[in-house]
């Protein structure tokens, strides 16, 4: 048996999975009861309404909306990774973590730098108030 290398492996065609067939195993059960309970009581609009000040109504592009920020810092505190780099790494690598924070398969995860920069732009008082 001859040894293969990534140059001599043919490049197999994409694959194409329908969302309703991929696994939802119950690898989180957590994140999906905490996202049971914190849409049961109203979190993402609570969040919208203590954000929306550091937010302009219609200038650039959509940024990133306070309860997927929100969301990302819980997954922070509750996997134990203080950087931000490492919590959307944890994003990108999870499917559970994307429907905990309602990221669909075919759009991006939040990069590090979006994170920081949503970080920095809510004041210290309204995290205060959220968590």
């Amino acid at each position: 048996m001859a040894m293969g290398t990534r140059k001599q492996r043919e490049k197999q065609e994409d694959i194409w999975i329908a969302h309703a067939e991929l696994a939802r195993a119950p690898g989180h059960p957590f994140y999906q009861r905490l996202n049971e309970l914190l849409e049961a009581e109203g979190f993402d609009q609570f969040v919208e309404q203590r954000c929306a000040k550091f937010y302009a109504e219609k200038y650039g592009r959509p940024s990133l909306t306070p309860g997927i920020y929100f969301r990302s810092l819980l997954i922070g505190y509750f996997e134990g990774i203080a950087a931000e780099r490492g919590i959307a790494w944890r994003l990108a690598d999870s499917l559970a973590l994307r429907r905990f924070v309602g990221i669909a398969l075919d759009e991006y995860t939040p990069d590090h730098s979006t994170i920081s920069r949503t970080r920095r732009l809510i004041d210290l008082d309204t995290h205060r108030e959220v968590f």
